[in-house]
C-alpha cells in the first residue's frame, strides 16, 4: 500500500527536504505551504478550507511551519527586550498554527491503522533542558506547542488507538531558518535533517504518542 503523506510548510527548508525524501521512497505526498497555496496557520478559517479540500487519509502529516524570527523581531537576549506583539507572533505561527493544523487534520488520519501527526518543535522549548536563559518568546511558544500535542494525544487516542501524535527535534538545521544563528553549533543539512526525522518516525509506536523526541529517537524533557 503506498503511503500517503502530507507536509504543511512544505516550501520550507526541512518541509522541502521531507517532501523529496518521501517521494524518493515512493509515498505519494501533499504539500502545503503559505508561499505556494496560500496556506495561513495563523487564520482558522484559511486551515479549515485548505484541509477541508482534501480527499482521504493520510499515513502522516508533518507540520514543518514556523519561524524563529517574525516580522523581523530577533529572539531576545534579556527580558529588557521582549516585545509583547512580537511574543504574540511567536504564539500564533509556533504554536496556534500547528494546534489548528491537528484540529481541522485530525478527520485526516485513520481510524483502524497506524498514523503519524508530528510536528517540529525544538530542544529549547523544553522547561527542564533550559539551563542558558534567553529567547523568552520562541521558547515559551514551543513549550505551548509540546503541550498541545502531549494534551491532544491523550484525547486522539481514544478514538484512534494506532495514532502517534509528537513533537519532535530536527537538531540545528542548515536553512534559512537558522542562518544567522549556527555559529560554533553542529549543523546537518536540511536533506539529512529528514532522513532523521523521518527515521525516527518509523520507529515510532503508539505506546510513544504525546512524546517529545530528537533527531536520534532519544525522549526530551518536558
Amino acid at each position: 500500500m503506498t503511503e500517503r503523506a502530507l507536509i504543511i510548510g512544505a516550501s520550507g527548508g526541512i518541509g522541502s527536504a521531507l517532501t523529496e525524501a518521501l517521494r524518493w521512497r515512493g509515498a505519494e505526498v501533499t504539500g502545503l505551504s503559505r508561499s505556494g497555496d496560500g496556506l495561513d496557520v495563523t487564520d482558522e478559517a484559511n486551515v479549515a478550507a485548505h484541509l477541508g479540500a482534501l480527499e482521504g487519509t493520510f499515513d502522516r502529516i508533518v507540520v514543518a511551519s514556523g519561524a524563529l524570527e517574525i516580522s523581523g523581531a530577533e529572539p531576545e537576549k534579556t527580558l529588557k527586550t521582549l516585545s509583547p506583539e512580537a511574543m504574540l507572533d511567536q504564539f500564533r505561527l509556533n504554536a496556534l498554527g500547528p494546534a489548528l493544523v491537528l484540529k481541522h487534520g485530525l478527520a485526516l488520519l485513520p481510524r483502524e491503522r497506524r498514523s503519524v501527526f508530528a510536528v517540529l518543535s525544538a530542544r529549547v522549548g523544553s522547561i527542564g533542558d533550559n539551563r542558558l536563559g534567553g529567547w523568552i518568546s520562541y521558547r515559551t511558544a514551543k513549550a505551548a506547542l509540546n503541550q498541545v500535542i502531549r494534551t491532544s494525544a491523550i484525547e486522539i487516542a481514544r478514538t484512534r488507538k494506532p495514532a502517534i501524535c509528537v513533537a519532535l527535534h530536527p537538531g540545528t538545521v542548515q536553512t534559512a531558518f537558522t542562518e544567522k544563528y549556527l555559529g560554533r553549533h553542529p549543523s546537518v543539512p536540511a536533506s539529512e535533517a529528514a532522513e532523521n526525522l523521518l527515521n525516527v518516525m518509523d520507529g515510532l509506536t503508539p505506546i510513544d504518542t504525546g512524546g517529545f523526541f530528537d533527531w536520534t529517537g532519544a525522549q526530551l524533557l518536558w
